[in-house]
């Protein structure tokens, strides 16, 4: 039973990222997911162990959310990216719009600018929490995985990691918007609202809103990076990827 475990476990990681034009391993794959008896010894087809199998999913999937990472934490990874800029929240783009008519509309610019400084910064300590994530992946994952839609796994991590990289990100997100004086430049932009004659008090939680749109950006582009190592070899970047999804 243990033995047939582990082959079930290597067929599903497997199968995740298969593309049609290796179609005799993808129906391996569904038939040991359907009971069947295709490859249940210790070698799967191109004579890959059924440790290297195991090992290309997380492979795969540490892969891909390292890129991410790498990618939105670079200076203007957030900033001068249209997908997952960080607009001011609605409600400070009436304070923007009214200190447009008076001038002073490089103020509220300036906060839009470090908001997206300050998810920048903090993305970059989301690495270690991916990786957690993915080395405590079950045989129930990989299978509602496998089963799933082409974002399935990015879809796995939203729903595995949203509660913990928000209570994680808070604190980093907190700390990131003072270092990069998002915290100061909204003060000083509300202090000069206020000093506009008849407009309405105007309050809002750069905090909250921060961690929100900068999760949208990592699991935005995850789900790309999801789809590039599905479909496309180029993708495939270490020797385990090539030699568990074909080079």
């Amino acid at each position: 039973m243990f033995k047939k475990s582990i082959t079930v476990s290597a067929a599903l990681s497997f199968t995740l990222f298969t593309l049609p034009v290796e179609a005799d391993l993808f129906s391996d794959g569904l038939k040991i997911l359907q009971g069947g008896d295709a490859k249940q010894g210790e070698q799967s087809q191109g004579n890959l162990s059924v440790g290297e199998i195991s090992a290309g999913l997380k492979e795969a999937l540490r892969v891909g959310s390292s890129r991410v990472v790498d990618q939105v934490s670079l200076q203007d990874g957030f900033n001068a990216d249209s997908n997952i800029h960080i607009p001011l929240p609605d409600n400070l783009k009436k304070v923007q719009g009214a200190l447009r008519t008076v001038g002073l509309s490089s103020m509220a610019d300036d906060l839009e600018l470090k908001l997206n400084r300050g998810a920048e910064k903090a993305s970059v300590e989301t690495r270690e929490l991916f990786l957690d994530t993915i080395s405590k992946m079950t045989l129930e994952d990989a299978r509602r995985i496998y089963d799933g839609r082409n974002d399935e796994a990015t879809r796995y991590f939203r729903e595995k990691m949203s509660p913990e990289l928000t209570a994680k990100f808070k604190p980093i997100i907190d700390r990131t918007l003072s270092e990069v004086g998002a915290v100061n430049s909204y003060e000083e932009m509300i202090s000069s609202y206020k000093t506009i004659p008849f407009v309405p008090d105007v309050k809002s939680d750069l905090t909250d809103y921060t961690v929100s749109k900068a999760l949208e950006g990592l699991f935005y582009y995850l789900a790309k990076e999801e789809e590039q190592i599905r479909q496309n070899p180029v993708a495939r970047t270490t020797e385990i990827l090539k030699n568990v999804f074909g080079s």
